[in-house]
């Protein structure tokens, strides 16, 4: 199978001093459009199909959630172009406002473990620009990596896998919904409380609360366990984008890594027809209850009354990938890892906090309620909570946890760059050189497609995201030859 192309796009949570929800669009345009790293601003939407399912129909429309429309009321805020307020960075990632939410989409990668890195510099780069707008403003300016305010409002943090079309709606849903469910227990972000359904005291996803059906093509109301929006990014009789909007926005890496690379593995087994087999009873419901099963065996609810555990649906696709597919070194490391930390959760929890978002919280706010002698009712928690998401390191308690030495991070300086290069021979190379070298000639750029306008004409390079771009594109030693060179890769 060739390999998945994978990508993740953060919306970030951003409180402005002395503003409120209603001011929330405008902030976050200016917080994008102010941003001190350069960039092309023509993002070509003319590739974007929201409306498109994968089950082969469009919807009349999206729903929208009735908060943001009344906070949304009777203001204007320009043209739909204006508000978005698009960027292509130096990277070829995207930097734009999403319904009042700062999102950073990385540049797209072969394998998790540079993606990691691209996540890690899309936070650098969300936080420079809110500096900048703190020194503009005169004001304040926070960032959170989260997907809750606490008040009923929740934003994404949605991956993107490029995948072939012949697996389909029913091949990709019946191999990733279980794994979706399952893998919160090694990836959630961890979170205070309860915005819908009954309380609980805490509970491993943030998302959980905002799930409503197993599948549909919404991503603003009415959310999904699976997302059957059909919107590829290459050629939609060649590929898929399986959009999943189930995950969290993590602070740790390595649940960043390991989210992506379980999902990837059951694409990966679904192209091989050896996905295990799971029929879960309700996957909202299961999803929700593995959420606020804190302190259980987070069992699962499938057909004719039995069950299962997500440990039990992990360890599947871990023997299953060991028996079918030809993994990589990393992907064995991480097999390896993840069946670690899932006897660790089995075991001594503490022993994964270093490794997962929401055991390294759950034992931070605990601390807390030890020194402080306080219950969970304590409005001081979901404080704590959003501090730990906070992305400045000089007031996170994420990173204050990080110096202690409590969570593991990779080396900074195996991060750093990758802000203003790419270093995978993925088409985001393409996309980042047209932008930074090529820019007087580039009219349109999204993540399939490029446009120049050159000597008078038009030319449409389509980017084919199975091939390779390699070193040869910056030797180009002008546009033309540039272009030329992309047209040669699209041929071989």
């Amino acid at each position: 199978m060739t390999p998945v192309l994978v990508g993740i796009e953060t919306e970030y949570g951003l409180a402005v001093e002395g503003r409120g929800a209603a001011d929330q669009i405008d902030d976050a345009m200016s917080l994008v459009r102010g941003s001190p790293d350069g960039a092309f601003l023509g993002w070509d939407y003319r590739w974007e199909s929201p409306r498109a399912d994968l089950r082969g129909f469009r919807l009349d429309r999206l729903a929208i959630d009735p908060e943001d429309a009344r906070f949304d009321q009777g203001r204007s805020h320009g043209s739909d172009r204006e508000v978005r307020s698009d960027r292509v960075l130096a990277n070829g990632a995207r930097f734009y406002n999403d319904h009042g939410h700062p999102e950073y989409a990385t540049p797209e990668c072969w394998t998790a473990r540079e993606l990691v890195f691209h996540d890690l510099a899309g936070e650098a780069v969300v936080l420079r620009a809110a500096r900048e707008l703190a020194e503009v403003a005169g004001r304040a300016v926070r960032v959170y990596k989260n997907n809750t305010d606490f008040h009923g409002a929740g934003y994404g943090t949605h991956e993107s896998y490029l995948t072939p079309r012949r697996l389909g709606h029913e091949g990709l849903y019946r191999a990733v919904t279980p794994i979706l469910v399952a893998r919160q227990i090694v990836c959630g972000a961890g979170k205070v409380g309860s915005e819908h359904g009954a309380r609980c005291d805490f509970q491993l996803s943030q998302r959980a609360d905002f799930f409503v059906e197993p599948a549909n093509a919404e991503t603003l109301y009415r959310r999904p366990v699976f997302n059957t929006r059909d919107e590829p990014h290459g050629d939609p009789r060649e590929w898929i984008r399986l959009h999943v909007i189930a995950g969290d926005a993590n602070r740790i890496p390595t649940s960043t890594r390991l989210k992506v690379e379980l999902v990837r593995l059951a694409v990966r087994l679904a192209a091989e027809s050896e996905v295990p087999a799971w029929a879960l009873r309700d996957p909202v419901r299961a999803f929700q209850s593995v959420s606020r099963d804190v302190g259980g065996d987070f069992r699962i609810e499938l057909d004719r009354g039995s069950w299962t555990t997500a440990y039990d649906v992990i360890e599947s696709y871990l023997a299953a990938a060991e028996a079918t597919l030809e993994l990589s070194a990393d992907e064995c490391a991480s097999v390896a890892f993840v069946r670690d930390l899932l006897a660790s959760l089995r075991g001594d929890r503490d022993l994964a906090a270093r490794h997962v978002d929401w055991v390294a919280k759950h034992r931070m706010l605990e601390s807390y309620r030890d020194s402080e002698g306080s219950n969970w009712d304590d409005p001081m928690l979901q404080s704590l909570d959003l501090e730990y998401s906070n992305v400045d390191p000089g007031e996170s308690l994420f990173a204050a946890l990080v110096d202690m030495g409590e969570i593991e991070m990779p080396d900074a300086l195996a991060v750093g760059g990758r802000e203003t290069g790419v270093f995978e021979d993925t088409r985001a190379r393409a996309r980042a050189l047209a932008v930074t070298r090529y820019g007087p000639w580039l009219q349109g750029a999204s993540w399939g497609v490029l446009t120049f306008e050159l000597e008078g004409r038009t030319e449409e390079i389509h980017l084919d995201p199975s091939k390779r771009y390699g070193l040869e594109l910056e030797r180009a030693s002008d546009v033309r030859e540039f272009i030329d060179r992309l047209k040669e890769i699209q041929t071989t």
